[in-house]
C-alpha cells in the first residue's frame, strides 16, 4: 500500500466510516475485482471477493456499486453473486439498480453508424474474433498476441478508429490490453456524478479502479471522497491511495466491513 495524498488517513478515513450511519463503495471489475485473462468470459472475482461482495450487497449502511466497462450481460455472470449490488455497464451507460430495474442511454445516430462502421472494418480485415460490441462502443482488445503483431495490429486499428472517430461524437480509450470507439458523453465519471447527486454531501464514498477509464471516475470524486488505484505496479494517476490485488484489496475489504458491520 502507498498514500498518494497527504489528505488520507487511514485511522481517520475508518473512524468517519465507524461513525457514518449511509456509505457508498464504487468497484470496477477488470483489473480490480478480477484478474486480467486472455479469455474474457475467464476473467472471475480473485479468490476471496466474492464471498466480500456478497456481504457488502446484504450490509444495510453500504451501498455497494460495480461500475465497469463490461456489457451488464457479460458481467453479470461473472459476479456469480444470487443477490446483485446496483451496476453500472458499458462505461456507465448502463444501469441495474439494487431492486433490478435497468435502464440504457440512447445512442445518436451518427454514433451509432460509427459503431457500426467499426465493427465492419474489423470483420472485414478478419479482426472480428478479437472485437467486442458493447451497447456504446467496439473494444479491439490484442491481448495474447506477439509483440510485433500486437504493434502492427494497433497501429492499424488506431488509425481506422481515430478516422471513424473524427466526423462523430465519439473517442478512443486505450485501455490495458487494447482500445475502444466509444460514445464520448459517457464515461465512468457519469455513474459517479449520478449518485454524488442522489446522497447526502457528508456520505463516506470510495471508488476502487485500476486503468486509465478509471481516472475519469477518480477525477469525478476529486475532493468528495476516497480514489484508490487497485494494480500490481503503479502508474501516474489522480487516486490517494495505491493497493496490490489481492491481498492488500482484500485487506481493503474486510476494513470496510469491519467498519460498517452494524
Amino acid at each position: 500500500m502507498r498514500v498518494l495524498s497527504a489528505d488520507y488517513d487511514r485511522d481517520a478515513y475508518f473512524a468517519t466510516l465507524a461513525d457514518s450511519v449511509r456509505s457508498v463503495l464504487m468497484l470496477d471489475y477488470d483489473g480490480t475485482l478480477a484478474p486480467f485473462k486472455l479469455e474474457r468470459t475467464a476473467a472471475r472475482p480473485y479468490s476471496g471477493v466474492r464471498e466480500r461482495l456478497a456481504r457488502l450487497v446484504a450490509s444495510k449502511s453500504t451501498r455497494l456499486v460495480i461500475v465497469s466497462g463490461r456489457w451488464t450481460k457479460d458481467l453479470v455472470p461473472l459476479l456469480g453473486l444470487e443477490r446483485l449490488p446496483e451496476i453500472w455497464g458499458s462505461h456507465g451507460a448502463e444501469r441495474i439498480s439494487a431492486d433490478g430495474r435497468y435502464s440504457i442511454t440512447p445512442l445518436p445516430e451518427e454514433v451509432v453508424a460509427g459503431l457500426v462502421a467499426a465493427e465492419e472494418w474489423l470483420r472485414a480485415e478478419g479482426l472480428e474474433r478479437y472485437c467486442e460490441r458493447k451497447p456504446n462502443s467496439v473494444a479491439f482488445h490484442w491481448r495474447g498476441l506477439s509483440q510485433i503483431r500486437r504493434e502492427d495490429v494497433r497501429m492499424r486499428v488506431l488509425t481506422r478508429f481515430t478516422r471513424i472517430a473524427r466526423t462523430r461524437a465519439l473517442e478512443l480509450l486505450e485501455f490495458d490490453g487494447g482500445l475502444e470507439i466509444k460514445y464520448a458523453e459517457i464515461s465512468k465519471a457519469r455513474a459517479v456524478r449520478s449518485i454524488l447527486e442522489e446522497v447526502p454531501s457528508a456520505t463516506p464514498i470510495a471508488y476502487l479502479g485500476d486503468d486509465m477509464t478509471d481516472e475519469h471516475a477518480f477525477r469525478a470524486l476529486a475532493g468528495h471522497g476516497l480514489r484508490v488505484l487497485v494494480r500490481p505496479t503503479y502508474r501516474d494517476t489522480a487516486a490517494d491511495l495505491w493497493i496490490r490485488p489481492p491481498s492488500e484489496l482484500l485487506q481493503f475489504l474486510d476494513d470496510w466491513l469491519s467498519a460498517t458491520d452494524r
